[in-house]
C-alpha cells in the first residue's frame, strides 16, 4: 500500500506527480467546480493589472497562473512554479494552446525558489502551503520574493473547529477517499486529512505571516469554513 507523509518533499512530489493528469477532473468533481470561483477569490485579492510580474507558487497544473496571465498583458509576466515535474508538464502542454499568454513555468522548491528579493508585484498559493515541509518559512520565502506593498493570497484547506470540522472529515472519509479510489488514488486522497493534521488554523498562518514581515494578515473563512483565503499585503 503506497503511503504519503505530509511534510515530506519527496514524496508529496511523487503524490502530486501521479495524481497530475486526473487532479482537475477531480477537483471539478469534489468542489463541484467551487475550486474555480475560489482561484478567483484569490486572484481578487491580488488585483493582477497589465504590466506586472506575478508569481503562481506551488502552480500545479497551472490554471490559476493562465487566468493570470491573460490579466498582465501588455508587458507583465507570470511565473508558474512548482516541485513536482508531471503537473508542470501538464501546465506547459495547456498553456501551449495559448503561445500569447506570458507565463514561464519553473520547476524550483517553493521555500528556496532562488528568484530574485522583490521580483513580484503579487502572487498566489493555491493547495500548496500545507504541502510545505514548513509553512513558516515558505511564508517568508513569500515575502522575500514580494515588492513593498504587493499582494498575495494563499488559498488552502481550513481547519475548523466544531460541526464545520466533524462535516469536513466525514467528507473526506465517505466521499471523497471512495471516490478517488475508484481512480486508483484512495491513498493520494487519504493523505488530505493527515496533511491537516499538521496544518496551521487561520490565526496560526496569521501569526506565522506577521512574523515573515507582512504588514497585513487576515485569513477569510471560504465555504462554511471548509476552506480558507489567506490576504496578505508586503
Amino acid at each position: 500500500m503506497v503511503s504519503f507523509k505530509p511534510g515530506d518533499p519527496a514524496a508529496v512530489g511523487q503524490l502530486f506527480d501521479q495524481i497530475a493528469p486526473r487532479y482537475d477532473q477531480l477537483n471539478d468533481l469534489f468542489s463541484l467546480g467551487l475550486h474555480r470561483l475560489w482561484k478567483r477569490q484569490a486572484m481578487a485579492w491580488v488585483r493582477p493589472e497589465p504590466g506586472q510580474r506575478l508569481l503562481d507558487l506551488c502552480c500545479g497544473t497551472g490554471d490559476l497562473a493562465q487566468l493570470l496571465a491573460r490579466r498582465v498583458r501588455p508587458g507583465g509576466r507570470v511565473i508558474g512554479l512548482d516541485a513536482a515535474a508531471v503537473p508542470l508538464a501538464v501546465a506547459a502542454r495547456r498553456a501551449s494552446h495559448s503561445p500569447w499568454l506570458p507565463i514561464d513555468w519553473l520547476q524550483a522548491d517553493a521555500l528556496a525558489t532562488g528568484l530574485a528579493t522583490g521580483w513580484a508585484d503579487g502572487a498566489v498559493m493555491a493547495y500548496g502551503l500545507r504541502n510545505l515541509s514548513d509553512p513558516a518559512a515558505g511564508l517568508r520565502e513569500l515575502r522575500r520574493l514580494l515588492r513593498t506593498g504587493g499582494r498575495a493570497a494563499v488559498l488552502d484547506f481550513n481547519r475548523p473547529g466544531g460541526a464545520a470540522a466533524d462535516l469536513q472529515q466525514r467528507m473526506l472519509r465517505q466521499l471523497v477517499v471512495p471516490i478517488a479510489g475508484t481512480f486508483g488514488l484512495r491513498e493520494h486522497y487519504a493523505y488530505l486529512e493527515e496533511s491537516l493534521q499538521r496544518f496551521p488554523t487561520g490565526p496560526e498562518q496569521e501569526q506565522l505571516a506577521q512574523n515573515a514581515g507582512f504588514d497585513y494578515t487576515r485569513h477569510r473563512p471560504l465555504a462554511s469554513g471548509l476552506m480558507g483565503l489567506l490576504e496578505l499585503v508586503a
